[in-house]
């Protein structure tokens, strides 16, 4: 990227991660020790709301680093977009903190499809390229859902709130890339279509058939899709 772009990068980040601790207490449990590191490996039984916390004696530099945001996710595959995710698993000093981010990074006229994060606001910040962005309602009292879009270019934020359903689509002829803050360390995702169609066992063809009005066979196709 040129000398201005790294700025811009630069100044993305701290912004999207000043932006995101104002959320970052919202849903995650607030922290009671300066730092809980998360713990992979335990003999115990007892289940806790996140991850085992390290003992502090053994704790290291490396538990609070991360490295690689820089490096473009590859994104040859079918929907030509891909994620870097920066949650718990990936930086473990992240536990207890209630904050997390990504990269994601699309190929020309890529699309990161419909999906939900059931435990976290996303505040997309798009630091190179064009995206058309948006969200839809939960269901209204007039039983409508609403659909919120909008094109967004370098330098553009935008909120997705917790568990709506939401998407982007690269509509430029380049690259692009996002960065995106959560107020969780964890904020998991629902990807629409896999998990509708590809949910193992596979949910019923005729609760599908009747849920989407559709004929049978297009149901037991779009399963044969999305199916593992």
């Amino acid at each position: 990227m040129m000398k201005g772009s790294v700025l811009m990068y630069q100044v993305a980040t701290v912004a999207l991660l000043a932006l995101a601790c104002s959320l970052a207490f919202a849903y995650d449990p607030s922290p009671l020790q300066d730092f809980c590191v998360a713990l992979d490996k335990y003999d115990s039984a007892v289940f806790v709301n996140g991850k085992f916390c390290k003992d502090p004696k053994d704790v290291k530099a490396e538990d609070f680093f991360f490295s690689g945001l820089n490096v473009a996710a590859d994104t040859s595959g079918q929907l030509g977009s891909n994620a870097t995710n920066v949650f718990v698993d990936q930086l473990p000093g992240l536990n207890t903190l209630g904050i997390s981010m990504a990269r994601v990074d699309y190929a020309p006229y890529g699309v990161n499809p419909p999906h939900t994060h059931p435990r976290g606001t996303e505040l997309f910040i798009v630091l190179e390229g064009t995206l058309l962005a948006g969200f839809v309602t939960s269901n209204q009292a007039d039983g409508t859902n609403r659909l919120f879009t909008k094109v967004l270019n370098a330098g553009d934020v935008t909120v997705f709130p917790i568990g709506l359903i939401h998407f982007q689509i690269n509509i430029g002829k380049s690259k692009a890339i996002a960065l995106a803050g959560f107020n969780s360390q964890n904020p998991g995702v629902i990807t629409i279509a896999n998990a509708v169609f590809g949910s193992e066992p596979p949910i019923n063809p005729d609760v599908l058939t009747k849920a989407f009005q559709v004929d049978k066979n297009i149901i037991e196709y779009l399963q044969k899709q999305f199916g593992k």
